[in-house]
């Protein structure tokens, strides 16, 4: 059994090839249950890197391109789970909703860790977001930085599911089908 997201069956397809199944539990996405999800980079530019192979590696990730500074909007209500510094990611925030894990690197700003626990430290930005806050779909977490390996302004943006990466992509395309049969209904 695969996975169901939304009106597309992913089943884990990665790359063109079938991984293993989560052995955890199938989960059914209800078809209406992607209207809370949110895109999550506010000033959108286009996509400049996909998920899959690249060079010698595999790119873990969606890469969104917006302006610096631009805001990063939370994709799905969740518990901020880890605020860190992570090398060639840069800043990152990491949020858990149920299965699904969301990885925003590349952020402005740095983490600080104070007698609360660790906070994303972005002055100017307006912002509050730290370890085990909850957050809804939406809400802004991040701005777009250029911290860690980076050529250029962009969200890093990775998704697993039960601990396996899924590309951010397929989602997105979901999220999109979706919206337009719902309005497709009401017109």
């Amino acid at each position: 059994m695969g996975i169901r997201l939304g009106l597309v069956s992913v089943g884990l397809v990665l790359v063109g090839t079938l991984v293993p199944q989560v052995q955890a539990r199938e989960s059914r996405v209800a078809l209406n249950s992607w209207q809370a999800a949110s895109f999550p980079v506010e000033s959108f530019h286009s996509y400049t890197s996909g998920y899959g192979p690249r060079g010698d590696g595999f790119h873990y990730g969606l890469d969104i391109a917006a302006p610096e500074g631009s805001y990063i909007r939370n994709w799905w209500a969740g518990r901020v789970v880890e605020v860190a510094n992570a090398g060639n990611c840069g800043t990152m925030v990491v949020v858990e909703s149920g299965p699904w894990e969301h990885v925003y690197c590349h952020l402005r700003g740095r983490p600080v860790t104070t007698r609360q626990g660790t906070v994303l430290e972005d002055p100017g930005s307006g912002l509050q977001v730290y370890e085990g806050q909850v957050v809804a779909a939406g809400t802004r977490i991040g701005r777009v930085g250029m911290t860690g390996r980076t050529t250029g302004p962009h969200l890093h943006w990775g998704l697993k599911y039960a601990g396996s990466w899924v590309d951010p992509a397929v989602v997105l395309r979901a999220m999109y089908s979706q919206q337009q049969a719902q309005l497709r209904r009401q017109s």
